[in-house]
C-alpha cells in the first residue's frame, strides 16, 4: 500500500497500430495539407480533419537481432523494440531543423497515414517552421517537398500566431504571445492581427533543458539511486508535478520549515525487486554454522603457522644482521664497505635502520602474544649450550647452540614485554583507583573535567576539519602557507649555495623537527595525533556514559558528526539499506519550483540569457505606450509547458511592476495549447488568403528554396517576395 503522496511511474505500453486513412474523400479535391512539425510531436491532417493525426517526431534505423532484418522504425514504434531507442533521432538539432534524413521518414509516414496513393503530391502544403528559422533549413525543406514529393505549393507559418489566430475567432486581434517551445521561448507582439516578427525576442530555454535540468538536480541529489533515470522520465515529472511559484523567494523562505517541506514534496516510486529469501530448515543452518566455524578454525591455523614462519625468518634475519654489525670493527673501512653492499646496504645507517626495524617488529609481535595469551607462569627452560665455548663444540653443536641463542632472546623479550605489561597494568589500575576516588568525592565535578576534555578535543578535531576543507580552496589562506612551504622546500635555501658547490652535506633530517614540514604539505594523510585524539574521546565518552546519568549517546562525537539537521532529513530522507523500496525512490520538493523558475531567471541553471519577464519588458519597450495597452491587454501563453499551474500569476507579477497602475493587463491561456497552433493552421488554409501566402512550384524554380511571400504569420527575412 504506496503512502498518498507516493507515485508509480507509469507503466509503458505497446503502441497500438493504426491503419492509413481512406484517400478517396480528398482525391483530386486538392485539400490543404497541415503539418505542424514540432519537435517533440509531429502533427498533420488534411485541413477539413478535425483534430490532427499525431506521432512522436523521432526516426531509429535498427537491426533486428533475431533474423538480422534492417528496420526503420518511426513514432510509437520506436518504443515498441529493445534498443532501438539508444540509435534514435529526431529531425530537429535543438531549435534548428538539420537531420532531413529524419525529415524525409516523417513526411513518408504522414503522407502515408494520410492514405495518399498518387505518384505526386496533389494538395498544397502549410508547415510550421521555428521562429527565425535558417535560411538553409527552410531551402531544404523546400527542396524535399517539391524536388521528392511534387508539391503544387508550400507556405511556411510559425506556429505561435497560428494558436492566437485559432484562439481569437480567425479574425485579426492585438496581444503578445508567448510560446513555450520545446527548445526555446518566444515572445512575439501582434497588432491588427499581424505578427511583428522583427521585434520579436526569443530565449534558449525549452521544456527539453528543464527537463535535462530536473534530471541534473535528481542525479546530484541521488548520485547512487539504484535505477537509472533517464529524460523520458524527468520530462514526465516536468509535466505531472513541477508549478510556477508566483514569489519563488518567499516560497524557499516558507520551505525552510522542515513540516512545510514534506507537505509539498511529491514522492515518485521507481521499479524494485524484492530479494529472494532462501529458507532453510534449523538442521541445514546448524550444519551450515559448524562448517563455517570448521573453515574459520582452519584458516586461524594456517594464518598461526604463517605468523610463526615470517617471525622465524625476521629472528633470523635480525641475528644474521647483528652478527654483521659486530664485524665492523674487526675490518678494514673498504672490506667492510663491500660486506654491507655484498648485504644490499649503501651505508651503515641503512643496516642502522633495518636492525631498528625488525627489532621493533619483533617487539610488537612479542606484546600482542603476551596480551593474547594469558597463561600461567611456566618454569624458565634452560640454554645449557649458550655459554659453553664455541671451540667445545663441534658443527651439529654450533647449530644447536645458534638455535638456543635465538629461543633464549625470544624468552628474554617475552618476559621483558610482560614486564612492562605488569606495569603498565599496575599503573593504570593506580591512576583508575584515583580517579575512581575522585568521582565518588564529587561525581559532578568529575563529570564536569571529562566534558571539558571532551569538548577539547572535539575542537581540535573540528579545527583539523576545517583546515582540510580550507587547504580545498587553493586560494585560502591555509592554502597559501601550504604552497609557501612547499616552495621554501623546493627553494633548499637551507644550505648556502657555496656549500652546495663544493658537494657540501645537506643536515636536512638531522632534527626530527624538520620532518614536521610534511605533516603541514600532506594535507591526505592521517596524522598520529588525529589518531590519539580519537582514541582518547572514546575512552572519555565511554567513562561518561558508564558513570554520568546525564550524558547519553546523543551527546557522543560519533552522534553529533553523523546527525542531520531536520531540514535536510527533510529535502532528502533516509532509507536503510535493506530497505529496497524506499531506496528505489525520488523525493521532489524545491525542485518542483525550481525547475520551471528557470524560465524566468535561466542562469540558475548555467544559460546565459534574460529571463522571461526581462524579454517581456524589452519587447514592450519598442512600442509606444498606446501600442503597449493593445499589447498587454492580451498576453496569450501557449505551447504545453504554457499548462503549468501558477504560470499566469508568474507572468502576471512579472509584467505588472512595468506598467502604469491604470492600464489593464490580462493573461490569456490557449484553449488547447498541444494542438490549437494545427487548428489555427487547418481553419486559415479554407480562406482565400492561404493562395496568396505560398510559394508555388514554378516560383522556387525561380526563386529557389529560401524565397517565402511576406505574410502576417510567417518569417520575414531578406529573401522575401511580395
Amino acid at each position: 500500500m504506496l503512502e498518498p503522496n507516493v507515485i508509480r511511474l507509469p507503466t509503458p505500453f505497446l503502441p497500438s497500430v493504426s491503419a492509413p486513412a481512406s484517400y478517396d474523400a480528398h482525391r483530386g479535391a486538392r485539400t490543404p495539407i497541415i503539418i505542424d512539425n514540432g519537435s517533440t510531436t509531429l502533427r498533420f491532417g488534411f485541413a477539413t480533419s478535425g483534430s490532427p493525426r499525431t506521432a512522436p517526431n523521432i526516426v531509429s534505423k535498427f537491426k533486428e537481432r533475431k533474423q538480422g532484418r534492417q528496420l526503420l522504425l518511426f513514432g510509437d514504434a520506436v518504443d515498441a523494440e529493445n534498443g532501438a531507442r539508444s540509435q534514435a533521432k529526431t529531425p530537429w538539432e535543438g531549435d534548428v531543423l538539420l537531420n532531413f534524413d529524419a525529415m524525409e521518414h516523417a513526411l513518408d509516414y504522414s503522407f502515408i497515414h494520410l492514405g495518399i496513393d498518387t505518384e505526386t503530391l496533389e494538395h498544397p502544403v502549410l508547415m510550421t517552421e521555428r521562429l527565425a528559422s535558417p535560411l538553409h533549413s527552410r531551402a531544404l525543406t523546400s527542396e524535399l517537398l517539391f524536388e521528392l514529393y511534387s508539391a503544387p505549393s508550400l507556405t511556411y507559418a510559425v506556429d505561435a500566431p497560428m494558436s492566437f489566430y485559432q484562439n481569437n475567432g480567425a479574425r485579426p486581434a492585438d496581444g503578445l504571445i508567448v510560446s513555450f517551445n520545446t527548445a526555446s521561448t518566444s515572445v512575439i507582439p501582434m497588432l491588427d492581427g499581424k505578427g511583428l516578427m522583427g521585434q520579436a525576442k526569443r530565449i534558449p530555454w525549452g521544456s527539453q533543458q528543464s527537463s535535462e535540468y530536473l534530471l541534473k538536480l535528481i542525479q546530484l541529489k541521488y548520485p547512487t539511486f539504484t535505477t537509472r533515470v533517464t529524460t523520458a522520465h524527468t520530462a514526465w515529472m516536468l509535466q505531472t508535478f513541477c508549478e510556477v511559484s508566483p514569489d519563488y523567494l518567499a516560497l524557499l523562505r516558507r520551505l525552510r520549515d522542515p513540516t512545510q517541506l514534506r507537505a509539498v514534496e511529491r514522492v515518485i516510486q521507481f521499479p524494485f525487486t524484492l530479494p529472494t529469501v532462501e529458507e532453510r530448515t534449523e538442521e541445514e543452518l546448524s550444519r551450515i554454522a559448524e562448517r563455517r566455524r570448521e573453515q574459520g578454525k582452519k584458516l586461524q591455523e594456517l594464518a598461526a603457522k604463517a605468523r610463526s614462519e615470517k617471525l622465524l625468518q625476521k629472528e633470523n634475519l635480525l641475528h644474521h644482521l647483528t652478527i654483521v654489525k659486530e664485524k665492523k670493527g674487526e675490518v678494514g673501512k673498504r672490506e667492510w664497505q663491500s660486506t654491507l653492499e655484498a648485504e644490499g646496504f649503501d651505508d651503515d645507517a641503512a643496516l642502522e635502520q633495518t636492525i631498528k626495524k625488525l627489532d621493533g617488529d619483533l617487539k610488537r609481535v612479542r606484546k600482542k602474544e603476551v596480551e593474547g595469551d594469558e597463561e600461567i607462569f611456566q618454569e624458565e627452560p634452560s640454554f645449557p649450550l649458550v655459554d659453553t665455548p664455541d671451540a667445545e663444540l663441534d658443527e651439529e653443536g654450533l647449530k644447536e647452540k645458534r638455535k638456543q641463542k635465538l629461543m633464549k632472546a625470544g624468552f628474554d623479550a617475552r618476559a621483558r614485554a610482560r614486564r612492562e605489561k605488569e606495569k603498565e597494568r599496575e599503573e593504570r589500575e593506580a591512576d583508575e583507583k584515583k580517579e575512581g576516588d575522585e568521582r565518588e568525592r564529587d561525581l559532578t565535578a568529575w563529570a564536569q573535567k571529562l566534558r571539558r576534555e571532551q569538548e577539547s578535543i572535539m575542537n581540535r578535531i573540528k579545527e583539523r576539519n576545517r583546515r582540510k576543507i580550507a587547504l580545498m580552496d587553493r586560494k585560502s589562506a591555509a592554502s597559501q602557507a601550504r604552497m609557501k612551504n612547499i616552495a621554501s622546500l623546493a627553494a633548499d635555501d637551507r644550505m648556502p649555495k657555496k656549500r652546495r658547490k663544493n658537494n657540501g652535506e645537506d643536515t636536512f633530517g638531522a632534527d626530527d623537527a624538520d620532518w614536521a614540514i610534511y605533516r603541514k604539505i600532506n594535507t591526505a594523510a592521517v596524522s598520529s595525533d588525529e589518531e590519539d585524539d580519537l582514541v582518547q574521546l572514546q575512552a572519555i565518552e565511554n567513562k561518561l556514559l558508564s558513570h554520568d546519568p546525564t550524558f547519553s549517546a546523543e551527546q557522543t562525537h560519533a552522534a553529533l558528526t553523523s546527525q542531520r539537521s531536520a531540514l535536510i532529513s527533510s529535502y532528502r530522507p533516509q532509507y536503510e539499506d535493506g530497505d529496497v523500496e524506499g531506496l528505489a525512490r525520488v523525493h521532489l520538493s524545491t525542485e518542483r519550483w525550481r525547475v520551471s523558475e528557470a524560465w524566468f531567471s535561466p542562469t540558475m541553471a548555467g544559460v546565459d540569457s534574460a529571463g522571461l519577464g526581462e524579454v517581456i519588458q524589452n519587447v514592450l519597450s519598442t512600442f509606444n505606450m498606446a501600442d503597449r495597452g493593445r499589447l498587454v491587454n492580451q498576453i496569450f501563453l501557449t505551447g504545453a509547458p504554457s499548462q503549468l499551474p501558477g504560470l499566469s500569476e508568474r507572468v502576471h507579477n512579472a509584467v505588472r511592476p512595468i506598467l502604469p497602475p491604470e492600464m489593464p493587463l490580462k493573461i490569456v491561456r490557449a484553449a488547447n495549447p498541444s494542438i490549437d497552433a494545427w487548428r489555427g493552421m487547418a481553419a486559415f488554409a479554407q480562406t482565400p488568403e492561404f493562395s496568396r501566402a505560398g510559394v508555388t512550384r514554378a516560383e522556387y524554380d525561380e526563386w529557389g528554396g529560401e524565397r517565402v511571400r511576406r505574410w502576417w504569420g510567417g518569417n520575414w527575412n531578406a529573401s522575401v517576395a511580395d
